[in-house]
């Protein structure tokens, strides 16, 4: 196995179950009080859009209490830095902890970018006693010059584990609108190229920012996952729950992925590899596709 594959192999052992992220300003009690209600797999306290500037020092400030309170109910706890590189390095500073599992890294341009940033992360894990490597990363694709490295940034460095498309300011940097046409082809690239080297893929064809209308938001979900999406960041609460139900399979896949696996087992033993149920040919591919529902939901 060459070292490419390898890296693959390692990241998909140990990419996490996110099925929603949500964000929340890491500079407002109010909200930082309720986190840990809201059912999200991970809260993502956010250093960068949502503070304003004069507030961000109280943000990283806060970040010591409230890692800890935010992930007492088991949430995995991540934190949105600032790309710029004064901002940065004070975010790093605050926000290397333990209790922390991913940094969310936004307008990530370069493999050379997030390698810098690993490294600065590594000495303050090593200064800190923390184990060294424990803190992840999710990048966020946000310029048409990122998406022409997808590749490279994907496998930058082994602490990335996912990676997701920035609509809003994606689409603000080639003076387009975040909708569907717009969006499709950078969500898919991001898409491939984070399955391609082992990474969680997350994202929807859409605006991140449109939560009023339910209904979209749940048929944007639903149709992400059937591209291959594993889960969505959420600016608001309310599009926790239906995150969280569009990224699992449905009582319906996990019957059929039963009679799957089952008629495998049957299949195997009649010396088979391919075989027919409900009509349509089964084959390997099918088969992991099945395992994997069962797998996800015995994860949630």
């Amino acid at each position: 196995m060459n070292r490419d594959a390898e890296q693959t192999l390692a990241n998909a052992q140990r990419v996490p179950r996110w099925r929603s992220l949500l964000f929340v300003p890491a500079h407002v009690p109010r909200f930082l009080e309720r986190a840990h209600d809201r059912g999200a797999d991970g809260i993502i306290l956010d250093l960068e859009d949502a503070v304003p500037l004069d507030q961000k020092g109280q943000a990283r400030h806060l970040l010591a209490e409230t890692v800890p309170k935010v992930g007492r109910q088991g949430a995995s706890v991540l934190v949105r830095v600032n790309s710029g590189l004064r901002a940065l390095a004070a975010d790093l500073d605050a926000a290397v902890i333990g209790g922390v599992d991913a940094l969310v890294l936004p307008k990530t341009e370069s493999a050379d970018w997030i390698v810098e940033i690993a490294k600065a992360v590594s000495e303050l894990e090593r200064e800190r006693n923390l184990g060294e490597g424990q803190i992840r990363f999710i990048v966020q694709i946000e310029t048409p010059a990122a998406l022409q490295r997808l590749e490279t940034i994907a496998s930058a460095h082994p602490r990335m584990v996912a990676m997701a498309l920035g609509p809003e300011d994606f689409s603000a940097f080639v003076g387009g609108v975040p909708e569907f046409d717009l969006l499709l082809g950078p969500n898919l690239s991001v898409l491939f190229a984070a399955r391609a080297a082992g990474l969680l893929p997350l994202g929807f064809v859409g605006s991140i920012g449109d939560f009023t209308d339910r209904d979209k938001v749940r048929n944007a979900a639903v149709h992400a996952r059937r591209l291959g999406f594993a889960g969505a960041l959420a600016v608001h609460p309310t599009q926790v729950p239906i995150f969280n139900e569009a990224f699992s399979p449905s009582a319906q896949e996990l019957e059929w992925a039963g009679r799957v696996v089952a008629a495998e087992n049957d299949a195997v033993a009649h010396g088979l590899s391919a075989f027919s149920l409900d009509g349509r040919m089964v084959d390997p591919p099918v088969v992991r596709r099945a395992r994997e529902m069962i797998a996800l939901a015995g994860e949630n």
